[in-house]
């Protein structure tokens, strides 16, 4: 057997153990393959074949790679979750950016937390009412290695509407005096001892966020796994925490391939939210510029349906989102060959 190259990412979870798999045997010889895998569970693995390791490295807040992989092309990996991959990163991003946007009347400012790759920011852009689309990451590492290293956001970085900024999101909304249209939530999902747990509290979305939306603003954000046997990690709750601070909430939903699960997102605000297919598609000809690749008024609507055991869940969540009572996604990830 080969010699095993291993690849750890720490993230709180106990250590990883890795068992190679059994080498494939091609008629004459053996052939060597490498793999990523990520621990989704104590007893679940979710594992796919790579070409290379494009670049890793570790920054103040977390261990960064990017990788090459034979399904689902350039996959970006912090903490040994993925995060995007390049393949199916548009279903991701068209559901975390265009519905925010398209239920506000005339949205022209957009304060991003996290969003460090640049795809959130992009999506932002393509409306042609966009004045300003703030990005606020933690860690300038991400943005300079995704700047870099992820060719399809290059033109977002250079977009002169796009102010981006290295700081806490918490502590840059904070010290601003302005209000934004919509404020998204594009984070890494809420690993214990990650970097921005605290942005999916109660009081976080009370006190801080909610007074620098706008009038008709609108909070947005991905909320974690929401597949039949993984909502209640962290969907549910998410979706319960932001139900206490706004007065029209509504989860929704879709398919990832590259996450091996169905996603969630929560939208809210505190004027009714427009979620008619006809009136979303119309908007979507008139304010946005190229075609979306996923997402259409249709597709969104049905995204907001949800299955029983899933809307039971979030009908009798009690759990809410405090600094001292959180709940955190299980998973690390390793990289191999053998």
């Amino acid at each position: 057997m080969g010699e095993l190259d291993q690849v750890l990412f720490h993230n709180g979870f106990s250590k990883v153990h890795c068992e190679p798999i059994n080498q494939k045997e091609n008629n004459d010889d053996q052939k060597e393959e490498s793999w990523f895998e990520e621990e989704i569970d104590c007893d679940l693995k979710w594992s796919f074949a790579l070409n290379r390791i494009l670049h890793r490295g570790t920054s103040e807040y977390q261990e960064i790679a990017l990788l090459d992989t034979k399904r689902f092309g350039k996959v970006l990996v912090i903490d040994g979750k993925m995060q995007s991959a390049e393949v199916d990163e548009f279903i991701y991003h068209e559901y975390l950016i265009h519905p925010a946007l398209l239920c506000h009347p005339n949205p022209k400012t957009v304060f991003i937390m996290g969003g460090g790759e640049g795809s959130a920011a992009r999506e932002a852009l393509r409306h042609e009412s966009m004045d300003k689309v703030v990005m606020c990451d933690i860690d300038q590492e991400v943005v300079d290695f995704c700047r870099k290293h992820l060719t399809a956001n290059h033109e977002a970085f250079r977009n002169m509407k796009l102010n981006l900024v290295i700081n806490d999101a918490k502590a840059e909304l904070e010290k601003r005096d302005e209000k934004f249209d919509i404020i998204v939530g594009d984070l890494a999902d809420p690993v214990e001892g990650g970097p921005c747990y605290q942005l999916y509290t109660k009081s976080f979305y009370e006190n801080i966020l909610k007074p620098k939306l706008s009038d008709n603003g609108i909070f947005v954000t991905q909320a974690g796994p929401a597949g039949v046997f993984t909502h209640k990690e962290v969907f549910s709750s998410i979706y319960n925490t932001i139900k206490q601070v706004f007065k029209y909430v509504l989860a929704y939903t879709a398919h990832v391939p590259s996450f091996a699960d169905t996603w969630g997102w929560v939208i809210a605000s505190d004027q009714p939210l427009c979620i008619e297919a006809a009136k979303l598609d119309k908007k979507i000809a008139e304010r946005i510029d190229g075609e979306l690749l996923y997402l259409n008024g249709a597709s969104f609507v049905s995204s907001t349906i949800l299955n029983k055991t899933i809307t039971k869940t979030l009908k009798n969540e009690t759990h809410v989102y405090t600094e001292e009572n959180a709940r955190f996604i299980h998973g690390q990830g390793v990289a191999y060959r053998i």
